[in-house]
């Protein structure tokens, strides 16, 4: 019998048992254990066919609704025209152009320059909530995690995903005033949800966008 889904097998040194991801990007994986058998990928599927199908389609969903003709990316509340240029090697942003490489080098490039670009955007938010909350972090870094948008760490170091600049502006702060609110709650207590509603009011509208739409922000 075919199989149902396509999908890609990882082994992962550390993992324990056999696990089974629908990532926007790279479609359905089944992580396998150092000495898991092949077979335990395909039993896998099987199994869990059900949940892969709904969320494949709840993916396609998503994606119609933040559906792009591949003229133009978002970049918070605004959108940047794409202009390919055979010669280029880096992505570079001319007010609300961005000038990317022709072909198969676009895609990278235009990843790199999102990287930079959160780094400002993000850097500058994080310094202005922390000021207004009294609270300091130790260092940020800009990430592509697949299951997360942020994190703090206990020891004050930030963590944040480069494709919240494909989100509108107010799921950005709101992702970055969740973060500060864990400098002082680490946890998601009562206590933090209070703290966040007094930080930044309205939180919910942008928590429910990004759950509902997220899947969607990718290239």
């Amino acid at each position: 019998m075919p199989e149902k889904f396509s999908y890609s097998v990882r082994r992962a040194p550390r993992a324990r048992q056999v696990r089974v991801r629908v990532d926007p990007e790279r479609g359905v994986e089944v992580v396998l254990p150092p000495r898991a058998p092949e077979r335990a990928a395909a039993a896998a599927v099987a199994e869990l066919s059900p949940w892969i199908e709904r969320r494949l389609a709840e993916l396609a969903r998503v994606r119609a609704r933040v559906a792009r003709d591949g003229s133009w990316l978002p970049y918070l509340d605004d959108r940047l025209t794409l202009v390919s240029e055979p010669e280029r090697r880096r992505a570079h942003r001319q007010g609300g152009v961005l000038l990317i490489p022709a072909g198969e080098h676009a895609r990278g490039a235009i990843e790199r320059w999102y990287r930079r670009a959160a780094r400002d955007e993000i850097g500058a938010r994080l310094d202005a909530a922390t000021a207004a909350a009294g609270t300091r972090y130790r260092v940020l870094a800009i990430r592509n995690q697949r299951t997360r948008w942020a994190s703090c760490a206990r020891d004050g170091a930030m963590s944040f995903n480069w494709r919240l600049l494909l989100a509108p502006e107010r799921v950005l702060d709101y992702v970055v005033w969740h973060e500060v609110c864990h400098l002082e709650i680490a946890d998601h207590s009562a206590q933090f949800w209070a703290l966040l509603e007094r930080r930044f009011p309205g939180w919910r509208d942008p928590a429910a966008w990004l759950r509902e739409n997220g899947p969607g922000l990718v290239l």
